[in-house]
């Protein structure tokens, strides 16, 4: 480690929460298996075939009830507890595992599979059940409920918190993701570039940017995510 960070910023990706048996994008047989972006996660898809898109996050949402945080998770949660400085979570996951596990300050820049929102005012809420294709909003009569889900070709959220977050940045580590899915790919990059920022990757093999970083664990992130949480603090 360069020196003791003070302010951390967290990326978790598929990878986290796969070990607690969630299907990731790129799974085989997994729930995205028969499912082409351009069908289930893209607006446009969603006015063309709101039956379907609705249908295949009805299956999500009720695929999260099987399943629990796992280590990794809990380690992150432990972790934001007992830090003195600044703690930042980024998430590109859309489940609520995190949460679960007992993370409080964290940011779901893809979305959140238990809320909806509004296609009309844009109002966002909790929800658990399933949506049909004509589920009306409470909150305009010319407004029907969507997931509330970044879909390919829309602005992923909270990007001003962000990369403000990462500015101030100490530390930098990513967990769980392959660095392919922009902008959370180039996060890394934005922190080498400004310098003075250490950069840990903990993955189950070398990405694309592995270069990027300066410290690397490899290995699952319910072995490797707790071994580094513990070194961390250890070492305040």
């Amino acid at each position: 480690m360069l020196h003791m960070p003070k302010n951390i910023v967290i990326l978790t990706g598929a990878g986290i929460s796969a070990e607690s048996g969630l299907d990731t994008f790129r799974d085989q047989g997994g729930l995205w298996a028969n499912h082409s972006v351009d069908e289930v996660a893209t607006p446009e898809a969603f006015v063309k075939n709101p039956k379907k898109v609705q249908k295949f996050y009805n299956q999500r949402r009720q695929e999260l009830r099987n399943v629990e945080p796992n280590n990794a998770h809990r380690a992150l949660a432990t972790l934001e507890e007992r830090w003195d400085g600044d703690f930042t979570l980024i998430t590109q996951n859309v489940d609520d595992l995190h949460e679960r596990a007992g993370s409080k300050n964290l940011l779901h820049m893809h979305g959140e599979l238990l809320k909806v929102r509004c296609t009309h005012s844009h109002e966002i809420i909790s929800w658990q059940e399933d949506l049909d294709a004509k589920t009306p909003s409470p909150f305009h009569p010319e407004g029907i409920l969507r997931p509330h889900i970044v879909w390919f070709g829309e602005l992923p959220l909270y990007m001003d918190v962000i990369f403000r977050k990462l500015d101030e940045a100490d530390i930098f580590v990513a967990i769980g993701t392959s660095g392919q899915v922009y902008p959370a790919g180039g996060f890394v990059q934005h922190v080498y570039m400004k310098g003075n920022c250490d950069r840990i990757e903990i993955n189950l093999d070398q990405s694309d940017l592995s270069y990027l970083f300066n410290e690397h664990y490899t290995g699952k992130a319910t072995e490797e995510v707790p071994k580094w949480v513990d070194a961390l603090l250890q070492a305040k």
